[in-house]
């Protein structure tokens, strides 16, 4: 059995079991989160639109954290003009517990 949950501004394929990074999620480690944006189900067959209305994913915080650092260099040649940035993204991990849907 999995699910196709959205979160992010991204979707993810999970299963119950499975270790997921998604964006940085507001919630304290150890605790709980619902997904209640489920975009498929699939037990026995697939169920997608109003038949996954009520569906939600539970999963419990594991860490929040940062990704590795991301080097942005901006450069425009024959100006002398170069800019060097670095970027490290956000994240939580959830370990997803149950599907209910």
């Amino acid at each position: 059995m999995y699910a196709i949950i959205a979160t992010g501004g991204k979707q993810y394929k999970v299963s119950e079991g499975d270790v997921i990074r998604v964006e940085k999620l507001n919630v304290e480690e150890g605790s709980s989160v619902t997904f209640d944006q489920v975009v498929a189900v699939s037990d026995n067959g697939l169920k997608v639109g109003a038949d996954v209305a009520g569906a939600t994913v539970t999963g419990t915080v594991e860490k929040q954290g940062k990704g590795k650092k991301v080097i942005v260099y901006k450069y425009k040649r024959k100006s002398g003009y170069h800019k060097k940035n670095g970027h490290r993204q956000a994240y939580t991990q959830v370990k997803i517990d149950k599907i209910n849907g």
